[in-house]
């Protein structure tokens, strides 16, 4: 989001685009994209709803994938990458789409941020014992107060233009989430069996 349009959270009523301009079957492609599926029309919170629709797309790579581990994090890898290039493109068709900036209703970047931030743990989840929906919370918790916040460099990102400008930001937070959700089957191993 960019510093002039916030992002609205919970408890808050996201700002309705002015218009929506589709203008053929692309533009209603990227709309699609854009908005998650169509989580980022939801008038509060847009931002999480767009990562609780990133969970349900781990959980069903999770539920598909738990029996292989490396396919599950090879799996989130490559979803990840193919939602952030997608999402680069709808970015910038969506921006237009809604006349203005990295608008609220974009939620494909938290959609992939979400993703991301599951990428380093996957091996871990898929063991016999392991708790995958504590990890999920934690995980979900962790990227969103990534997204929020916006510690350095995450807002100096918002900064670039077009689509790579809108999923930058939430790419990082779902490193920075990632980085910190590894740590938790080391510092807290109870959290996980």
């Amino acid at each position: 989001m960019s510093s002039d349009q916030p992002e609205p959270e919970l408890g808050q009523i996201a700002k309705p685009p002015k218009k929506v301009k589709l203008t053929g079957p692309a533009d209603a492609l990227a709309f699609v994209i854009a908005t998650g599926g169509g989580a980022g029309m939801i008038p509060f919170a847009p931002g999480t709803f767009g990562s609780l629709v990133g969970l349900a797309v781990f959980y069903a790579l999770f539920a598909q994938l738990r029996a292989m581990p490396h396919l599950l994090q090879s799996g989130l890898l490559a979803a990840s990458v193919i939602l952030s290039a997608a999402g680069i493109w709808a970015g910038a068709r969506a921006e237009r789409i809604f006349s203005r900036k990295d608008a609220g209703q974009i939620v494909i970047d938290e959609v992939a941020g979400q993703l991301i931030s599951f990428s380093l743990v996957a091996p871990y989840l898929v063991a016999a014992a392991s708790r995958p929906s504590l990890m999920m919370v934690i995980g979900f918790l962790l990227f969103r107060a990534f997204d929020i916040f916006k510690p350095y460099p995450i807002r100096r990102l918002e900064a670039l233009g077009g689509g790579l400008g809108v999923m930058a930001d939430d790419i990082l937070a779902g490193i920075y989430a990632a980085i910190l959700l590894s740590f938790v089957p080391l510092v807290a191993p109870q959290l996980l069996y």
